[in-house]
C-alpha cells in the first residue's frame, strides 16, 4: 500500500510539475499576479509530493519489502542498515528519484528565499524549473517506475553491488546531485532573463549563490568520489579520468568558470552574454552526464542503466533543453552586448583569461570523453586514457595557477601588472625556495614535484598576500573582512593545497609489489614492515581474509610499530570480491597496504605504497567548499539584491 502511495504521488507531482509549468509563465507574459503567485505554491507542493514518494521507496528498502522489483534487484536482509538506506539511490530508477527530488528541492528553495526576486523574472524562473521537472518525472513515471510489484515475491533480494556498500558511496552521489540538479537553478534564471532579454546586475547578484551552492556540493560530491576510489578499489589511485568522473568534473569546472563571469556582471555590468552562455551550458554538461550513466554506452560501478531505449529518451531532453536555450539565446544574444570597455591587464582582463582557460579546459575534457564513445557508436575504437588529460588539461591549468594571484591584486577598469607583481615578489621568492626544498629532500622523485610546489605555493602564498592587501595588514580590518572576501581567498588557498597534493603525490610515490609470508620483513622508502598473519573473518553479509602488517620507520624498533588490517572480502550473495586497504593516514605521507590473491604455494600478493601529501588533496578540496560556505554567509549573497521600487520593482532593468 505505501508502495503505490508513493506511485500516486509521483503522478500527482507531474500533474503539479504541469501548471507550474505553464500558468506563472503565462501571468508573466500577461501581467497577471494571481497566476505569478501561484509559482512558488507549486514548487513546494512538488516538492512535498516528491519527498512522500522518495520516502515510500525508502521505506520499501528499509523493511525489505521485496515484492518492489526495485527493492529485490537491489537490496539484502542481511546487509546493514546504512547500506539499505544508500540502496534507494543505488540504482537507475532511485537515483532519477533523488534527481527529480532535487530538483523540486531547489525550485521550493526559490519560491521560499526569493521574495526580493521581481515577481516575473520568479515566475518565469520558476516555470522553467517546472518544464524540468515535467520532462523527468515523466520519464520516470513512463520508463523507470521505482514502485513496480513483482507477481512473485522472493524470499530474499539479489543484494546492492559490493562496491558502493561504503559509507563514501552512501553520501556522494546525494552531495553530487545537489551540484549536478543545483545547475539547473542557474539555467532557469539564464533562460528567464532571455525571455525578459533583460539582464542586469543584481540578476547576477541574484545567481551566484544558487550556483554556488551547487559548486560547493559538486567540491564536497567529487571529493568523497575521489577518496573513496583511493581508499575502496585497491590501487591507491584518486582520480582515473573515468568517463563518469569526467562528467561530474565538466560541470564543476563550467561552474566555476560562471562564478567568477558573474562577479563581472555584477561589478562592470560586462560578459552579460558570455555569463548567460556559461549558466546554460553548465546544466546542460549536467544532463550529458545523466545521459551518459545512463544510456548503456558505459559498464561501470557508475553506471545505472544499459537500456538504449531509456537513454534515447534523456537524449531528447537533452536536445529539447539545450537546443531551446541556444535558440533562445542566438535570438537574445546582440541585446545583452555592453558598450563599456576595459583594458586587458585589468580585473575585468584577469577574470575574462581566467574564463577562457576553464572554458578551454571544459572542452579538453569533453573532447577527450566523448570521443571514444562516438567512435564505439560508429563501429571503430579509439583509446583516449590519462596521458592525453594529463598533458592537455595539466598543461592548461599553469597559466591559470600564474595568473589568479596577479589577478587579484588588479583593479577593476585599468590596472597595472608591474605594481601587481611587486606585491608578489615574496610569494615568487619563497615558491623557488618550497620548490628547491622539495627537490633537495625528496631526491630521485620527478621533476614534476618541484615544478608543482612551485606553483602550489604562489597559488597558496598570493591567496595569503591578497587577504593581507584586503584588511591593509590590519587585524581589526580583517576580522571585518565580508564573507565574499573570505570565501574567495580560501577558495583559492584551497585550490592551491589540492593542486601540491595532487602534483607531490604524483611525482614522488613510492610503489613495492611482493609475495609474501607470515614473518616476512621488506623495506620501502623510510619504513620497514613485517607480515604477520592471515586471519578469516566474518561480516555481516561477507567473510574476509585479513592480514596484519607491522611497520615502523626505519631505525626504531618494528614491536614498537603500528599494525595496520588489509581485507580481501567475499560478499556472499554476489559472490563478487573487494578489497579494503589498510590506510595509515600523515600529513605529510600515507602508509597504504593492499592485500591481493593467495597463490598455490600459499604466499599472498601484497602491495605496499608511500604516498606523500596524498591527503592535501582533500585537504583542498574541503578547504574551497568552505570558502563556497563562507561566501554564502555574506549578506548580499544570503538576501540578494533588495528588492527595486517604485514602478520597477516588478520589472528587470534592461540590459545596457
Amino acid at each position: 500500500m505505501i508502495a503505490e502511495l508513493g506511485h500516486f504521488a509521483l503522478v500527482l507531482a507531474l500533474l503539479i510539475a504541469c501548471v507550474q509549468a505553464s500558468v506563472p509563465l503565462i501571468g508573466a507574459a500577461r501581467g497577471h499576479a494571481d497566476f505569478m503567485r501561484l509559482a512558488p505554491a507549486a514548487a513546494t507542493a512538488q516538492f512535498l509530493l516528491i519527498a512522500v514518494a522518495f520516502a515510500a521507496l525508502t521505506h520499501a528498502f528499509v523493511t525489505s519489502d521485496f515484492s518492489v522489483s526495485l527493492v529485490a534487484r537491489n537490496s539484502h536482509s542481511a546487509k546493514p542498515m546504512l547500506y539499505k538506506v544508500s540502496g534507494v539511490w543505488g540504482n537507475h530508477e532511485g537515483s532519477m528519484l533523488l534527481w527529480v527530488l532535487t530538483l523540486a528541492l531547489f525550485g521550493a528553495m526559490i519560491g521560499w528565499f526569493g521574495r526580493n526576486l521581481p515577481a516575473p523574472l520568479k515566475a518565469r524562473t520558476l516555470a522553467v524549473q517546472g518544464m524540468i521537472g515535467v520532462a523527468f518525472l515523466g520519464f520516470i513515471l513512463f520508463t523507470s517506475n521505482p514502485f513496480e510489484r513483482l507477481a512473485m515475491m522472493p524470499a530474499d533480494g539479489n543484494d546492492l553491488n559490493p562496491l558502493l556498500q561504503d559509507p563514501g558511496l552512501a553520501f556522494h552521489p546525494p552531495f553530487l546531485y545537489l551540484g549536478y540538479v543545483g545547475l539547473s537553478t542557474a539555467y532557469s534564471f539564464a533562460v528567464a532573463a532571455l525571455i525578459e532579454g533583460r539582464v542586469d546586475a543584481a540578476w547576477a547578484r541574484w545567481v551566484r549563490p544558487w550556483t554556488l551552492a551547487a559548486w560547493v556540493s559538486l567540491t564536497i560530491g567529487i571529493a568523497l568520489g575521489s577518496y573513496w576510489a583511493y581508499y575502496e578499489l585497491g590501487w591507491g589511485g584518486w582520480w582515473f579520468w573515468d568517463p563518469v568522473e569526467n562528467v561530474s568534473f565538466m560541470p564543476w569546472l563550467a561552474a566555476a568558470a560562471l562564478l567568477h563571469s558573474a562577479v563581472v556582471v555584477e561589478k562592470r555590468g560586462e560578459l552579460k552574454s558570455w555569463t548567460i552562455l556559461l549558466a546554460i551550458l553548465a546544466f546542460s554538461l549536467s544532463l550529458i552526464g545523466t545521459f551518459i550513466v545512463r544510456s548503456g554506452l558505459l559498464t561501470s560501478v557508475h553506471a545505472f542503466a544499459t537500456d538504449p531505449a531509456r537513454g534515447s529518451v534523456i537524449l531528447l531532453i537533452l536536445c529539447v533543453f539545450l537546443g531551446g536555450s541556444l535558440w533562445l539565446y542566438a535570438l537574445r544574444a546582440e541585446s545583452l552586448s555592453s558598450g563599456s570597455i576595459f583594458a586587458p591587464v585589468s580585473r575585468e582582463g584577469a577574470l575574462l583569461l581566467n574564463n577562457v582557460l576553464l572554458a578551454v579546459a571544459t572542452a579538453a575534457v569533453f573532447i577527450g570523453t566523448m570521443a571514444p564513445l562516438v567512435y564505439e557508436a560508429m563501429g571503430d575504437t579509439i583509446s583516449v586514457g590519462a596521458p592525453y588529460f594529463d598533458m592537455v588539461f595539466g598543461w592548461l591549468m599553469v597559466p591559470l595557477i600564474l595568473a589568479l594571484p596577479i589577478g587579484a591584486m588588479l583593479p577593476w577598469k585599468r590596472g597595472d601588472a608591474a605594481a601587481a607583481l611587486r606585491k608578489l615578489w615574496v610569494a615568487a621568492a619563497l615558491s623557488l625556495i618550497a620548490a628547491a626544498a622539495i627537490y633537495v629532500f625528496y631526491r630521485g622523485g620527478s621533476l614534476l614535484a618541484p615544478f608543482g610546489a612551485a606553483l602550489a605555493a604562489w597559488l597558496i602564498l598570493g591567496a595569503l598576500i591578497d587577504l593581507g592587501e584586503r584588511s591593509r595588514w590590519d587585524l581589526g580590518r580583517l576580522t571585518r573582512l565580508r564573507g565574499a572576501d573570505w570565501g574567495k581567498i580560501l577558495g583559492h588557498l584551497g585550490l592551491g593545497l589540492t593542486v601540491m597534493g595532487i602534483t607531490l603525490l604524483t611525482g614522488l610515490e613510492q610503489e613495492d609489489v611482493r609475495l609474501v609470508r607470515p614473518g616476512d620483513r621488506w623495506e620501502v622508502g623510510a619504513y620497514q614492515f613485517e607480515f604477520e598473519d592471515v586471519r578469516r573473518v566474518q561480516g555481516p553479509n561477507f567473510i574476509a581474509d585479513r592480514a596484519a602488517i607491522r611497520f615502523a620507520e626505519q631505525g626504531q624498533a618494528l614491536s614498537d610499530g603500528v599494525v595496520l588490517h588489509t581485507e580481501k572480502r567475499l560478499y556472499t550473495v554476489q559472490r563478487m570480491p573487494t578489497t579494503e586497504s589498510g590506510i595509515r593516514s600523515g600529513l605529510l605521507d600515507d602508509v597504504y597496504l593492499s592485500l591481493g590473491d593467495q597463490r598455490e604455494d600459499g604466499s599472498w600478493a601484497l602491495r605496499t605504497y608511500i604516498k606523500p601529501f596524498a591527503n592535501w588533496i582533500w585537504i583542498g578540496a574541503l578547504v574551497m567548499a568552505l570558502g563556497g560556505i563562507v561566501s554564502l554567509t555574506d549578506r548580499r549573497h544570503r538576501v540578494g539584491a533588495p528588492a527595486r521600487r517604485g514602478a520597477m520593482a516588478g520589472q528587470a532593468v534592461p540590459a545596457e
